[in-house]
C-alpha cells in the first residue's frame, strides 16, 4: 500500500514539489548564513518525495537551545507560510475520500516545515 501511495503521490505533484524544495534550498545555501535553512528546505523536499509509511521523529542528537532559536528564525520568515500551504493542501484533499490518505501526508509533513531542525521523516 506504501508504494502504491508514493507512486500516486509522485505523479500528483509530489516531484514537481521535492523539485521546487531542492532548488530553493540550493538557493538558500548559496549563502553562508543560509547554509543550515538550506539544507532544511531541502530535507523538507526529499521527505516530499515518498510521505507514506514515515512518521516524523525526534533525531535526539541536536543541541535543544540551538535547535529552538533555529526553529523560532524558521517559524518566523518560512516555516508558518510552508505549514500554512501543507494545511491547506490537506483540507482541501480531506474533501473527498479518495483524497484523504494524501491530506493526512500533508497534515505529516506540516509538522516537519514547521520544526525541521532536531526532527526528520523516518
Amino acid at each position: 500500500m506504501r508504494l502504491i501511495g508514493n507512486v500516486i503521490w509522485l505523479i500528483c505533484g509530489g516531484l514537481l514539489t521535492c523539485l521546487g524544495y531542492l532548488w530553493g534550498g540550493l538557493l538558500l545555501c548559496l549563502t553562508i548564513i543560509g547554509i543550515p535553512w538550506g539544507l532544511q528546505v531541502m530535507k523538507i523536499g526529499i521527505a516530499h518525495l515518498a510521505p507514506f509509511g514515515r512518521n516524523v521523529v525526534s533525531t535526539g542528537n541536536s543541541i535543544p537551545v540551538i535547535s529552538f532559536v533555529f526553529n523560532l528564525i524558521w517559524i518566523i520568515f518560512a516555516g508558518i507560510w510552508i505549514a500554512l500551504v501543507e494545511l491547506l493542501f490537506g483540507l482541501l484533499l480531506c474533501i473527498t475520500i479518495i483524497g484523504i490518505p494524501f491530506g493526512l501526508q500533508h497534515f505529516k509533513l506540516m509538522r516537519l516545515a514547521l520544526y525541521p531542525f532536531g526532527y526528520d521523516l523516518r
